[in-house]
């Protein structure tokens, strides 16, 4: 059975090596700040989000970030941590 720090590391590799470098650069650094600080649920749900190829979920995640909902529903609340956490990073790249 895999241990908590184990599944944390797989799903920070899975999340930076995704097939695509968009959302590498937002998985990624999603994985590397916020998984550690999941609980078991969420964990679950951002684990069957990386299920999800990447041509459909970049325009959720981007839907998201503009506001709006997109996507399945039950992933809803971790998409909408992974758009504010792009958010985020967005503001203090351009130094907002």
């Amino acid at each position: 059975m895999e241990n908590h720090d184990t599944r944390l590391k797989r799903l920070t590799m899975r999340s930076w090596r995704r097939g695509t470098r968009e959302m590498d650069l937002i998985l990624g650094p999603f994985a590397d700040a916020e998984l550690a600080r999941l609980g078991p649920e969420a964990l679950d749900d951002y684990e069957r989000l990386l299920d999800e190829n990447d041509q459909e979920l970049y325009p959720w995640i981007t839907a998201r970030l503009a506001g709006r909902a997109a996507g399945p529903q039950a992933l809803g609340p971790i998409m909408d941590r992974i758009a504010a956490h792009a958010r985020d990073r967005l503001k203090e790249i351009r130094g907002a």
